[in-house]
């Protein structure tokens, strides 16, 4: 069993997690087409973050939601540590992200992920997002992978 709450963007346990996603992320892409968020640059205001833990509380997962002006919402730090993978917790930090998003009158959710990450394209393809073109900050990247989903 599985939990997932909500937490600080100055919680250690997300820190690691992010971390951990970054060096991931780092082996995979050039500087210029890695596109991670530091926490601390975002206002509290602008950020909500999300963590799973198993039932010894070991966190497993994470996930973001970057505010933007324009009233849209941007999905951030989707990660899974490898030995959790394949039980589904993807979904659950989707889920709790489009809730917060809801929440929030964020009707637009959008992310960047890349092109080296399928399992990642397919979990935001099971979960409702379609392809779209490069959105604001960002531009048109060949290993970059743009999606979007409306919200009802």
């Amino acid at each position: 069993m599985f939990n997932i709450s909500e937490v600080d963007k100055g919680n250690s346990d997300l820190a690691r997690l992010v971390s951990e996603l970054d060096a991931f992320q780092s082996e995979l892409y050039p500087a210029e087409s890695n596109h991670l968020l530091d926490l601390s640059a975002v206002s509290d205001e602008q950020l909500r973050c999300v963590i799973v833990c198993d039932e010894g509380d070991t966190p497993a997962g994470c996930g973001a939601l970057l505010f933007h002006e324009d009233g849209s919402a941007e999905i951030k730090q989707v990660y899974i540590r490898p030995e959790y993978r394949g039980r589904k917790l993807g979904e659950k930090i989707i889920s709790a992200i489009e809730g917060i998003a809801s929440e929030n009158n964020s009707r637009l959710l959008q992310l960047e992920t890349g092109i080296h990450q399928q399992p990642v394209i397919a979990l935001y393809r099971r979960c409702g997002y379609d392809m779209c073109d490069a959105f604001s900050p960002y531009k048109a990247d060949p290993l970059s992978v743009f999606m979007r989903k409306e919200l009802l």
